[in-house]
This record gives structure tokens, sequence and C-alpha cells, in this order.
């Protein structure tokens, strides 16, 4: 499988890279609006850079489109109507109203197109649905989902400093990193989701245009409590920050911390730790699964609707919370 990248100039270019090869796939050509950031990243991986982002689609079996959130959707429609599967990298548009238009035309192409919020496949995850699938883990009682990473600055330092442009990236660090709790609260919602509250501000770095932290608490048909965490107030430039998945039942605890996880369970009375997936792996774990899936003819893990969803739930918690 030969995949192709768009929009290298984003921050996670670089790690997608690193999962294509590691998923045994080949790299094909890249594109990005910067030409000297395109032929820089070329150079890096080993590979040639295009003048176009259609030549990019055109020699793909399979994109992974990125970039300014104003300009993804234009491409992903083009990617969508060559019938090139796509991974459609976040945050893709400001709001969900784009997503929403995406999701209706690759629904209606019959185009597969997953976006990466990798963290379905943590260990948390994956234990809570292999008992649910033996009829062992019981209702979910609560979850809590926290992403913590450093400032903001950071952006600026990686060349993508749109994301601090409320109008261009659509918010902060609930859009950017609360995403991935959103998305893995809903996949374990039952019935309509409603939203109990919604904190968002800015704490530490009063001077950006986006907020430092946010938290939304929100509830289930059954009544099951999800929490979502997410800030720009860890104290360190670094990779990583501090993370937390954890999902409680009525038979199991689950909780990840990324380097390591954990799972307890009272009908065997077992505590015992689970194989970690670090944060760093995820998204080649990710990639994998996309490509699995591709051969085998299976929907996406996260799907463009699932996406589109997840967007509508934050749109709605910026609503409720900001002025």
């Amino acid at each position: 499988m030969r995949v192709g990248l768009i929009g290298v100039g984003h921050w996670h270019a670089h790690m997608h890279a690193k999962a294509v090869v590691s998923a045994g796939a080949q790299l094909g050509t890249i594109w990005d609006a910067d030409r000297q950031v395109a032929e820089s990243f070329a150079a890096q991986h080993g590979i040639s850079a295009s003048n176009e982002p259609q030549a990019v689609i055109e020699h793909s079996s399979l994109v992974v489109i990125m970039g300014r959130p104003d300009n993804v959707p234009p491409l992903a429609e083009m990617a969508i109507a060559a019938g090139v599967p796509v991974i459609l990298e976040k945050p893709a548009a400001p709001d969900s109203a784009a997503v929403a238009a995406l999701a209706r035309s690759a629904s209606s192409a019959g185009v597969f197109v997953a976006v990466p919020l990798p963290n379905r496949l943590g260990p948390a995850m994956r234990e809570y649905h292999r008992l649910a699938a033996e009829a062992r883990s019981g209702p979910i009682a609560h979850a809590h989902f926290r992403i913590i990473n450093g400032p903001p600055q950071r952006y600026r330092d990686d060349g993508v400093a749109w994301m601090l442009d409320f109008a261009v990236s659509g918010g902060g660090a609930l859009r950017n990193l609360g995403i991935h709790g959103i998305d893995c609260a809903l996949s374990l919602a039952e019935g309509p989701v409603q939203i109990v509250c919604a904190q968002i501000g800015k704490h530490i770095h009063r001077e950006e245009d986006v907020e430092d932290y946010a938290v939304v608490v929100l509830t289930d048909a059954n009544g099951a409590v999800f929490t979502i965490e997410a800030g720009y107030t860890f104290a360190s430039m670094q990779p990583g920050g501090d993370f937390e998945w954890r999902i409680a039942t009525a038979n199991a605890y689950f909780i990840d911390h990324g380097d390591t996880a954990l799972a307890a369970t009272l009908d065997d009375r077992r505590r015992e730790p689970l194989p970690p997936l670090p944060s760093s792996e995820r998204y080649t774990a990710f990639m994998i699964d996309t490509i699995n899936r591709l051969a085998a003819g299976a929907p996406p893990l996260v799907g463009i609707s699932d996406y589109a969803c997840a967007m509508d739930l934050i749109d709605r918690a910026y609503e409720e919370a900001l002025p």
C-alpha cells in the first residue's frame, strides 16, 4: 500500500510518516502549501515532494490529509471525488458544519474516511470492550478522560501558530485535545448524551486567543457520567504531559496512563497490569488498524461521522461555556 501525505507542515506529519513505515506500507509522495516545508520534509524521509495535492492523491492508495482547518475540507473533497481512501487529521475544520458536509460527501461516494483518534485503541478501552463482549463488564458508572499538555507556545515553535487563532482552529485545548476524550465518551455512551456542565477559560495563558483549560461533564441515557479534561497547562515544553483514561463499571475498573495500565475485576478478584500502549506508539497502532480494515473491506475504527458527532458536541460545549 502506497500512502501519500498532504499538508506535511502539520505537527503530526512526522508521526504519520513513521506510522506508515512501521505498518509495513510504502511512504509515497507528499505535498504542502509551503514548498520549503514540503522539500525539507521530503529530504528528511527520502521521498519526493509534489507540486500539486492532486498528484499525491492520484498516486496513493491511501492519503493522509492535514493542515489548516480552513484549507483541509477542499483537499478532502478532492480525495473523496477521486475515490481514494482518506485519513483525515484533526482539526479538519473550525466547527462541525464543514465536517458534517464532508461526511455526507464521503457517504454518498462510498469512500473510506478514517479520523486518527487512536486512544480508542488504548488498553483501558480495549480491555473494557473485551470484557463487555464476554458479558463481564457490567454497565458503565463513570469514566474520565484527561489530556493536559504543555504551553501554547509549542504550536508557534512547530510552525502552526494558526492553532492559537480561534477563528481558524475553532478553539483551543478542548477542540484540539479534548476531542480524544469526547470521542471515547461518545463511543461508550448509551443513547443520547447531554452536557451537564462545561467550564472553559484562560487560567494561565490569558494573552492567547484560545482557552488553555476546559472540563466538560456528560451523561448518557443510563445515567453514566463522563468527564473530559483538556489543557495547555502542563509545566513543560517536552512532548507529553498528564494523561489518564479511566473507566468504572459494575464489575471492573480500568486505568490507562499511557506508559502503564491496569484492570481490576470483582468477579474473579483480580487486579493486574495491562500491556501498555505508549502515546508515542498509538499513531502506528492506528495506521496498522486502518490498513487492515481497508484490506478487509471493513469500516474505519473512527469514521468521519463519529468525528462530526464529537465536533458537534464540542460546538455545544463552547456555546454553553463561552460568553
